[in-house]
């Protein structure tokens, strides 16, 4: 990532700076500058050194440096002048807001805009004012009432995993939720490619807590809550951990009685396929309903398909046995055993994927026919105008979602019966 700003010393003289984002001696990442007509890395000046927070993005712009920092899956922004000290943003409308998304109109200005929301408010766009050091909102789009949501609380805990590591965890309900452990409880995890959930707001959300419905968010290892460190303690032969810390995140929601086995329902969407189908395997007693969405389900024979190519640096290659050995452990086709009583599933794919193939959802859902002796259904949703997740249009998004409520409060009321 380079930035490039230049710094006027005199009245006919300008130097030209280059701003790199780097690992090198940072396993967080830090920024450093150096000149750009002669460029020298190896005594190149630490603008902002490493810390607990990852960087996600930064932006040079005509009177600062803008970062944008994750700390605790909390989006914020440092402002580093091109001569003065680093300052953090103040804080931000609404208790639990954090920024999402930073942008710049045009480097030539000053200030940043920033996408603000929360896992109870809907994103808003703000702008930082560096004169007046001011955040507002610019108005950019109309108001809702359920915009901002007070009827919603969200709490962040960590929870301890099999190995003694301390998991986070999201969790979003209606204020007047009782923790009894008769909650339905969506739980969500993907857990690949050192991804980092921020909070978030949507209205299916909105939808499922109006019903007195839990919403979680288990930030597994494999994704990047908490540094490049978190991220290769669930990558290739130790990726076990990414599902193991869901497994641990749906035992506390029923320990602390947010919900029950029979009313937890474990969701995951494509690389997240594999925390959820070797999650509900490994312990099938702790879940009511599964939901792989556009899954990998079938890592072993990912590699043979055009896109699986690309992705052996995430996930391995058959090509040696420590390779294999990984990809095996992570497949959840291949763990499928006769005549165990695996809970209700749900699996939706789009035919147009480009990603994750359909045969792998499919592959799936035939073994999973046969081997479950539950007698609970095991579905299979496939949209043949859809792709992969976020490829589909906004209606194709919004049936699906509605499919998977209904399939999973059915099996909810199933179960009380």
């Amino acid at each position: 990532t380079l930035h490039r700003y230049r710094q006027k010393l005199q009245v006919s003289r300008w130097i030209w700076f280059i701003y790199l984002l780097t690992h090198r001696n940072a396993r967080r990442s830090k920024i450093i500058k150096t000149s750009l007509s002669h460029p020298d890395l190896q005594h190149a000046e630490t603008v902002l050194e490493e810390s607990p927070a990852l960087i996600k993005s930064f932006h040079a712009v005509q009177d600062a440096l803008y970062v944008q920092t994750v700390n605790k899956r909390h989006g914020e922004v440092v402002r580093i002048p091109y001569a003065g000290s680093v300052t953090l943003l103040k804080t931000l409308p609404g208790e639990s807001a954090t920024i999402s998304a930073t942008h710049i109109l045009d480097p030539r200005q000053d200030g940043i805009v920033m996408n603000v929301q929360s896992w109870t408010q809907f994103p808003s766009i703000f702008e930082y004012i560096p004169q007046t050091d001011q955040v507002v909102e610019l108005g950019l789009q109309p108001k809702s009432p359920n915009d901002s949501l007070a009827d919603l609380v969200a709490h962040e805990v960590e929870v301890k995993s099999h190995d003694g590591a301390m998991v986070p965890l999201s969790i979003i309900h209606h204020k007047d939720v009782r923790r009894d452990g008769s909650n339905p409880c969506w739980l969500r995890g993907y857990g690949a490619y050192g991804n980092v959930v921020t909070p978030f707001y949507s209205h299916g959300m909105y939808a499922w807590c109006e019903r007195r419905g839990i919403m979680a968010f288990a930030h597994v290892r494999g994704g990047g809550a908490k540094g490049k460190e978190w991220y290769r303690a669930g990558f290739q032969q130790t990726k076990s951990n990414t599902w193991k810390d869901f497994i641990a995140c749906a035992e506390y929601l029923i320990e602390q009685k947010y919900t029950s086995p029979a009313k937890l329902a474990g969701e995951g969407s494509s690389a997240g396929g594999i925390l959820i189908g070797r999650a509900v395997i490994e312990r099938p007693d702790l879940f009511a309903v599964a939901i792989p969405r556009v899954g990998l389900m079938n890592p072993v024979r990912f590699e043979t398909t055009p896109h699986g190519i690309p992705n052996i640096a995430e996930f391995g290659s058959c090509a040696t046995e420590v390779g294999f050995q990984a990809l095996y452990e992570m497949d959840s086709y291949l763990h499928l055993q006769d005549r165990v009583n695996y809970p209700a599933i749900l699996i939706t794919h789009g035919m147009n994927d480009p990603r994750v193939e359909p045969w792998q959802s499919t592959k799936f859902v035939a073994r999973a026919q046969v081997t479950s002796a539950s007698g609970k259904p095991v579905l299979l949703r496939m949209d043949y105008e859809a792709g992969h997740e976020n490829g589909s249009t906004m209606t194709q998004q919004l049936h699906e979602r509605a499919d998977i409520f209904a399939f999973m409060m059915w099996q909810f009321r199933q179960d009380k019966n």
